[in-house]
């Protein structure tokens, strides 16, 4: 089964409450992405797959051959891999709106998913995303709301390539915010402030009054 693909602990919403997808960075573990996502939004459900490619040991969602340099054939069987295991999570919790958010290899992983399955998700957080290569239009992402966080002196995720994201998604019609320090790879304060926000019910709560 599909919810078989990936390991890593799931907990079932509130009823009312989103579902949220939590992917960790290179060497994390989806256990402290669970327990931030329950922190930044309690009584949501929360999804956190471990990642299943190891680089000398440290968990990642998809193969590269260098920093910054992805195996494209690898990052596309993924990523379907992944898409795979969002679509039937999600089936198990019909009627939820579906959050997701990744840090770093995390983000990457995710960006690539709502790219190819933009359905999938009803909101989208990318903290430190790296996307090298020129994604093609995706029209479907139009009104989604999508956070894009970053340092300008990140070393692993350069300032341009992240601009020329935040673009992207704009030129697709998303709703685009950003939270930008002047540091580097790491996640402030700041940046799971704005998480929050971007999971706030208020858009839905509005519509539906």
């Amino acid at each position: 089964m599909s919810v078989d693909l990936y390991r890593g602990p799931v907990t079932a919403p509130d009823p009312g409450q989103p579902v949220i997808f939590a992917f960790h960075g290179t060497g994390g573990n989806a256990a402290e992405m669970h327990a931030l996502a329950r922190q930044i939004m309690p009584g949501a459900g929360v999804i956190a797959p471990q990642g299943d490619v190891s680089e000398h040991g440290a968990a990642r969602f998809f193969r590269r051959t260098a920093e910054g340099v992805y195996d494209m054939p690898d990052l596309a069987q993924r990523t379907q891999r992944m898409a795979a295991y969002v679509a039937a999570q999600k089936a198990h919790h019909p009627g939820h709106r579906v959050y997701a958010f990744g840090y770093s290899n995390g983000a990457n992983i995710l960006a690539s998913v709502a790219m190819a399955q933009p359905e999938l998700f009803d909101r989208i957080g990318l903290l430190h995303p790296l996307i090298p290569w020129a994604p093609d239009p995706v029209p479907e992402l139009q009104g989604t709301p999508v956070l894009v966080s970053a340092g300008r002196h990140d070393p692993i995720c350069p300032w341009p390539l992240t601009e020329r994201l935040v673009d992207w998604f704009e030129a697709q019609g998303a709703e685009v915010r950003t939270e930008i320090h002047e540091g580097g790879h790491e996640l402030r304060p700041a940046e799971l402030v704005a998480l929050k926000a971007l999971f706030s019910t208020q858009k839905e709560t509005a519509a539906l009054a």
